[in-house]
């Protein structure tokens, strides 16, 4: 007897043909759009750049202001020195992370962003003249409540005193640790100090429950302990010896950042420094 046009075989022949077609459809497109989404990518990551300076008008030419205005250089962060080894257009710090070669491991106490493994390079954002810049632009981040805060935070030629801050993907909970995009917020950085009096390495600036009192203090996230723990520890992390404290230790005592001839670094995997 002749199978009808319902039967099982001719459903999932069917079925099957369907799923390569929509297969080949979806791929084709995700390969075709690739370069246009990298594009909206690069262009969200020089908006936020420019927001961060202060520098970000609505309906601006953010390829041009980016290009008149900011300067990428690739910085060692253990000697905080530049270096032409990477192309700072083109450098992944999540990639170099990943490389034994150009990444290390951490763990415990020096652990406390929660990243497990960081780079040895990373990319600053130098607002103005290159060897004398108004703002200084760190990529940062770290873990929060629910995953991983990415950010940047600005801070003026001196080395020490914040212009502002910002975050650009995170999964915080809305209306609490979500707070971090609250323009109200973030308005309190401006002007506090990274580091006292002391002049080592170690960063003051911290968030406290209770209100602010100093200038190495910011008003913690109302409701979100968690997250305000983690924007602590990853500044904590990031603006010490282990992330750009050396870079910026060079503009505190009025030296500028060399390029480096040589930029092999002490740095092992699994070691700091």
């Amino acid at each position: 007897m002749a199978q009808g046009n319902n039967s099982i075989k001719k459903i999932l022949i069917v079925a099957f043909a369907l799923c390569i077609v929509c297969s080949v459809i979806v791929s084709t497109a995700a390969v075709a759009l690739r370069p246009t989404q990298q594009l909206n990518q690069e262009l969200d990551r020089k908006t936020n750049i420019l927001n961060v300076a202060r520098l970000y008008e609505p309906g601006m030419d953010v390829e041009e202001a980016f290009r008149e205005q900011i300067t990428a250089r690739v910085v060692e962060l253990e000697t905080g020195d530049y270096t032409d080894e990477f192309d700072p257009e083109t450098f992944d710090g999540f990639e170099a992370a990943r490389d034994p070669a150009t990444g290390r491991t951490l763990s415990g106490d020096r652990d406390i962003a929660g990243l497990s493994r960081v780079e040895n390079y990373a990319t600053v954002y130098l607002v103005g003249d290159e060897e004398n810049p108004d703002q200084i632009v760190l990529p940062i981040r770290g873990q929060g409540l629910w995953g991983r805060m990415m950010g940047f935070l600005s801070i003026e030629g001196d080395g020490n005193t914040i212009v502002s801050i910002t975050y650009y993907d995170h999964s915080e909970t809305p209306g609490l640790g979500a707070e971090v995009n609250n323009p109200r917020w973030q308005a309190q950085w401006e002007g506090k100090e990274i580091y006292d009096e002391e002049g080592d390495l170690s960063p003051a600036i911290h968030l406290t429950k209770g209100g602010a009192s100093n200038e190495y203090e910011v008003d913690a996230l109302s409701g979100a302990t968690l997250t305000s723990n983690g924007v602590t520890n990853m500044l904590q992390f990031w603006l010490s010896e282990e992330g750009f404290g050396p870079y910026l230790a060079k503009f505190r005592e009025g030296t500028e950042p060399e390029d480096a001839e040589n930029t092999d670094t002490d740095f092992e995997d699994g070691e700091g420094a």
